[in-house]
């Protein structure tokens, strides 16, 4: 079963950081992220090295990276001002995508992880109007609050959570969308998806060691029709699976794919090619 690597949620920032600093080095890179090296340090690097199923981790992380980069160039054509990125981690596209210059970004985490990027990139200058809100975001008042704030300050926002949402209960995650739903401008959100089959696969995961302090929670079995019965509907999906073929980067195989298949013999989720994906929501 390993041993405890992942201390707490903030380290999976670190961890996943490695793999976008590892794809910068390819030529044939779906995106380059030249300020993660600089971020991951030896904390990051050394997670990344202890933690199991490493292969798959950093190919879902840089087809989701390269997924979300896409949905934003989008989004600044339908007129988004605000980009609110809940749980921000070291994500450090207000740097390196073309963005506009009046738009506004906002990325929200723990002091420890604002105080770590302000440290490593305080001598960057970003492309847009970038903020960073110290928050946990488990604290209902205190994001209604913030919410209603932003709200109030911009005409058409975007809400980012990515690689956040499995961390919480489903109770955690209706209250989010609830509280996000209640906020008449924001108009778009970009969030994780999981089919029954990854759901099933992140059950298995909870039980194991090396992530304890941050285990999987978030895994309704029905994930369209929870977001659609808290006010949220799917405006665009791209499968990772089957942007990797589009890209040309191959899916690794993972044990628990065959196992799975040996229990889902009909294809109720998709398949194989659509067992994750990052959506873009809109209001119902």
């Amino acid at each position: 079963m390993g041993k405890v690597v992942i201390q707490d949620v903030s380290d999976t920032a670190l961890w996943v950081a490695v793999y976008r600093a590892n794809e910068t080095k390819r030529p044939d890179a779906l995106f380059r992220d030249p300020f993660a090296h600089r971020l991951v340090g030896e904390r990051g690097r050394y997670i990344a090295s202890k933690m199991s199923r490493s292969r798959y981790v950093s190919w879902s992380t840089v087809l989701r990276t390269h997924i979300i980069d896409n949905f934003f160039r989008e989004l600044m054509g339908r007129g988004v001002d605000t980009v609110l990125n809940l749980g921000a981690g070291l994500d450090t596209r207000p740097y390196r995508l073309d963005l506009p210059s009046r738009l506004r970004w906002i990325e929200v985490d723990y002091p420890q992880i604002n105080r770590l990027k302000e440290e490593e990139l305080g001598g960057e200058k970003p492309k847009c109007r970038l903020e960073r809100v110290a928050m946990d975001l488990t604290d209902r008042e205190l994001r209604r609050s913030f919410f209603r704030r932003i709200n109030g300050e911009t005409k058409k926002a975007a809400i980012l959570t990515e690689g956040v949402t499995y961390y919480l209960t489903e109770e955690q995650v209706a209250l989010l969308a609830q509280d996000l739903r209640a906020q008449n401008n924001f108009r778009f959100w970009i969030t994780d998806y999981f089919s029954p089959r990854t759901a099933l696969y992140m059950l298995i995961r909870k039980g194991m060691k090396e992530t304890k302090n941050a285990p999987y929670q978030f895994c309704p079995e029905d994930w369209f029709g929870f977001f659609a019965a808290v006010g949220w509907k799917a405006l665009d999906i791209r499968y990772l699976g089957e942007e990797s073929i589009r890209v040309r980067r191959r899916i690794p195989m993972l044990w628990w794919m065959k196992v799975v298949r040996l229990f889902l013999r009909k294809k109720v989720d998709g398949g194989a090619l659509r067992t994750s994906a990052y959506v873009l929501l809109e209001p119902k």
